[in-house]
């Protein structure tokens, strides 16, 4: 993911009016995926449906123009549903609605220090966290996501509440599925895991989304098994029930569902928890998005992600304060919105667009998609957050890698978020020092500068590690017009694996701007694996003589 210098201005690349086609057609195409994701989101969240689809036309009708990076699709994610969902839950004390009204609260306060940290330019603020810990983050929330929905798929409500509860409790409810609506999610989950197989030999399936071919099924067997009235059914000599239930439920004027917050207890220490949680994960995964978009993107403009975060923090303040969820820069809506051939920002206001006008004029449509559909959309989702390739690849990265990126998914699961990631940051630092990485310059690195040769040489002592990168990267950026930038890391006893990946980004974006950025030093440091991103420690051995 491609970080920007701060103090950098982005290179401005003008907005073509002729490209409104491109983006009409991405745009109603990234709508259709959007549309059920939204609904799904909102529902795991604990928040009404049209929840969802208000964040989405708010991304789409508002942040589209606050300067959000060009590519990018703002609407809720499924990465804040653990979060949203504890809110609603610790908030309401049993009382859902009276949580959802208590969460909307946490939102505005969190959008209002997402407003904050834009005004401070802290668009850098995605690169602090290391990336063991923000991967290992974002695969507990996926494996939280499918303990939660995979019993809905099954049509059975879990007695459990806990995540690691809720896995245990998956035996319970595959022997208690409801055998109508698990076959429409089990099938609805076929069809989302096995599109981008069949697309490679259908040529015409490539343009069609994996969500709406899920639709496509679901809802037409929805219909044959008439989910919208309550009635009973015998398979396997057992008694089942079905009914409207299992049908998503939207009011039939999207004015009616706009709901203002309760901020009785905004300043309750839950709340406060969940504000911290809502303004730094939905940040830096916005942030982390805008800058894999910009790698992304065909004409390889930067985005100025300080307004990129200042589109996306007025964003959830007007979405909080009408009932919606929190909405980030979302990465396989954006993905999608590149792979359609958006050319600008316009794309992102045309999908919001068709979603106010669908949920306006045809709420009904709406109403009969199966839940147990989205829940496969959202298990879908979940497991390429906690995909297996992840845990293959973080391995391979470092052994120490992957001892934290699966510390932060265990305690993640068994506490919470915030716990989670603080734990797997303590042992990042912890790792660091066992490796060498003196305490003292763990914060502070030591960096000299000079002129060598025609090129500015910043020579790194110590350590150079996620938690004094800034530092480094803000000096880089005070030679933004230097043609030839070299990072010497000779002496540095130790360099992690988060620094190693952000420079090699750097190298690219200084290539991309006609400029050159030469790292060198680590000859004398051993690689902690074979992985060229792993990170390099200090070889304490002397060297060989040299015999005559």
């Amino acid at each position: 993911m491609q970080p920007q210098p701060s103090g950098t201005p982005p290179q401005a690349a003008p907005e073509n009016a002729s490209t409104w086609k491109s983006d009409i057609v991405s745009g109603f195409l990234v709508f259709l995926i959007a549309l059920p994701l939204c609904l799904g989101i909102a529902m795991a969240s604990g928040f009404p449906p049209v929840a969802g689809i208000l964040t989405a036309v708010v991304g789409g009708l508002v942040s589209s123009w606050l300067g959000s990076a060009r590519l990018t699709i703002k609407g809720p994610a499924a990465g804040l549903i653990v979060i949203a969902l504890g809110a609603v839950t610790e908030l309401g004390g049993g009382d859902g609605a009276l949580g959802y009204r208590r969460a909307l609260a946490t939102i505005v306060v969190a959008a209002a220090v997402q407003i904050v940290f834009a005004l401070l330019r802290a668009g850098t603020l995605g690169d602090f966290f290391p990336s063991s810990v923000v991967h290992g983050m974002l695969a507990a929330i996926g494996i939280i996501i499918c303990s939660k929905q995979i019993h809905v798929l099954l049509g059975v409500a879990p007695e459990a509440k806990e995540p690691l509860h809720l896995l245990a409790e998956i035996p319970r409810s595959v022997m208690k599925l409801n055998p109508e609506i698990a076959f429409i999610g089990a099938v609805s989950l076929i069809i989302l895991f096995g599109h981008a197989a069949v697309a490679k030999r259908v040529a015409v399936l490539r343009r069609v989304p994996a969500p709406l071919l899920a639709l496509l099924f679901a809802v037409p067997m929805g219909l044959y098994f008439d989910l919208d009235h309550e009635h009973t059914f015998t398979f396997s000599h057992s008694l089942f029930t079905v009914g409207p239930k299992f049908l998503v439920n939207l009011p039939s004027n999207i004015l009616s569902a706009i709901t203002l917050p309760d901020f009785s207890v905004v300043f309750s220490a839950t709340s406060i928890k969940y504000i911290v949680m809502f303004a730094l994960v939905g940040s830096i995964e916005s942030l982390l998005t805008a800058k894999a978009m910009d790698m992304m993107d065909p004409e390889k403009r930067r985005s100025d992600l300080d307004k990129d975060l200042l589109a996306t923090g007025v964003g959830n303040f007007i979405s909080g304060m009408l009932g919606g969820l929190p909405m980030i820069s979302e990465v396989v809506r954006s993905s999608a919105n590149i792979g359609y051939g958006a050319k600008s920002r316009q794309s992102n206001f045309f999908h919001g667009l068709f979603l106010l006008l669908f949920v306006a004029f045809v709420p009904m449509l709406i109403h009969r998609i199966p839940l147990a559909a989205l829940a496969a959309m959202l298990i879908f989702a979940g497991v390429r957050l906690a995909s297996p390739k992840e845990f293959v690849n973080t391995f391979r990265i470092g052994p120490e890698q992957f001892l934290i990126f699966t510390f932060t998914i265990g305690v993640t699961l068994a506490t919470d978020l915030l716990v989670g990631v603080a734990a797997g940051i303590a042992l990042k630092v912890v790792v660091h020092l066992i490796n060498g990485a003196p305490f003292a310059g763990l914060f502070k690195p030591q960096i000299e500068e000079h002129t060598e040769a025609g090129q500015v040489v910043l020579r790194v002592r110590q350590a150079a590690v996620f938690t004094n990168f800034l530092k480094l990267k803000k000096q880089l950026a005070r030679h933004a017009h230097a043609p030839h930038v070299e990072v010497d890391l000779t002496e540095a006893r130790l360099v992690d694996h988060t620094v190693m990946e952000r420079l090699h980004e750097l190298e690219g974006e200084f290539s991309r701007q006609g400029r050159h950025l030469h790292v060198r030093g680590l000859e004398q440091h051993r690689s902690l694996s074979a992985h060229p991103h792993s990170a390099r420690k200090k070889s304490t051995k002397a060297p060989l003589p040299v015999r005559s």
